[in-house]
């Protein structure tokens, strides 16, 4: 998702089904922290000079199976997250008490209207369209749909008026970001477009997120999907089939990823959440603000996993139209 300030001029780009803008960028910096690494550092059992060098002015590599932090740079400075926030608002979704992801949510108006107004990243949800829980996480997490972050919000929060169930919504994933711990972590958004530039987290801390999320099995069939067509219903009664890309290129391209999320924006950069077994070994990342993110995650997963492949490796192309984030 690429998100939008006011004064920022906005990025036009095309949608998976329709053409729709997707998303002008974040502005703002990088929000100082405590405690924050200058340099990057790893178990003393790895050699020094063996220890890869990213373009990521932020990352962090854990061990899923151990939950041991592997690789660090910079892992506690606060910095803002673009659309990787979409793992937390998947997270809360999924934890609902009660959820029943086959729940059918109509399509408003204003979820269009407001990517739209926003240049957001888009899933292309039409008005009227009867779509479930499960469908809107698809949207959510595949082509970065701001529309179905909205949508989300506005079925599982609490409230009157959409304007208060988003804030509910919002409230839950600081909520769930107190409850796991995180210090350095907060959410004004519940899709990454944030105009205040409180939208922030850190490495270490955004790495945390993932691991609780993916504990979600749902979740984990959801982020590992490069591709879904899928029906909804129209206004009509007519079917309707949508077809979402994921914009995470390094499944598909990278052997043993099993997701998870990318995110953009200016203040932000190009950033991923990331997830892979090789070599029977785990392991969940971060990158934030890396020029370089994919060839980053796969230098890192190379390193800690004991195969040689980043060097080799060839990005899954995204379709014509598809989003990109």
């Amino acid at each position: 998702m690429i998100s939008s300030f006011p004064g920022v001029r906005r990025n036009a780009r095309r949608s998976t089904v329709v053409a729709l803008t997707a998303g002008a960028l974040l502005t703002g910096s990088a929000l100082a922290a405590p405690a924050a690494l200058a340099t990057e550092t790893a178990p003393a059992a790895q050699a020094a000079a063996a220890v890869p060098t990213i373009s990521a002015k932020g990352a962090f590599l854990l061990d899923s199976d151990t939950g041991k932090a592997r690789y660090t740079k910079t892992g506690d400075t606060r910095r803002q997250m673009a659309s990787t926030t979409k793992i937390m608002t998947a997270a809360v979704v999924l934890n609902t008490k009660g959820i029943d992801l086959n729940r059918k949510v109509t399509i408003k108006q204003s979820y269009r209207d407001y990517v739209v107004r926003e240049g957001a990243s888009t899933a292309d949800l039409r008005t009227g369209d009867k779509v479930t829980i499960r469908q809107l996480l698809y949207g959510l997490m595949l082509p970065s749909g701001c529309d179905a972050a909205y949508a989300l919000a506005d079925a599982i929060g609490t409230g009157s008026t959409e304007a208060a169930r988003t804030k509910s919504f919002i409230s839950k994933m600081n909520a769930k970001a107190t409850e796991l711990g995180l210090k350095n972590t907060k959410f004004d958004s519940f899709d990454g477009i944030s105009q205040a530039g409180n939208n922030y987290t850190t490495p270490r801390d955004l790495a945390t997120i993932a691991q609780y999320a993916l504990k979600n099995s749902a979740l984990r069939t959801v982020v590992k999907t490069t591709t879904i067509k899928t029906s909804a219903t129209s206004s009509t009664g007519a079917t309707r089939t949508y077809t979402w890309h994921n914009t995470n290129q390094l499944l598909g391209s990278y052997s043993g990823a099993f997701g998870v999320k990318t995110g953009t924006g200016t203040a932000a950069g190009p950033c991923l959440i990331f997830a892979a077994t090789r070599n029977g070994k785990t392991h969940i990342g971060v990158i934030l603000n890396g020029s370089a993110r994919y060839t980053d995650a796969a230098k890192l997963l190379d390193h800690y996993s004991g195969v040689s492949t980043a060097n080799t490796m060839k990005l899954r192309q995204l379709p014509a139209g598809a989003q990109r984030d």
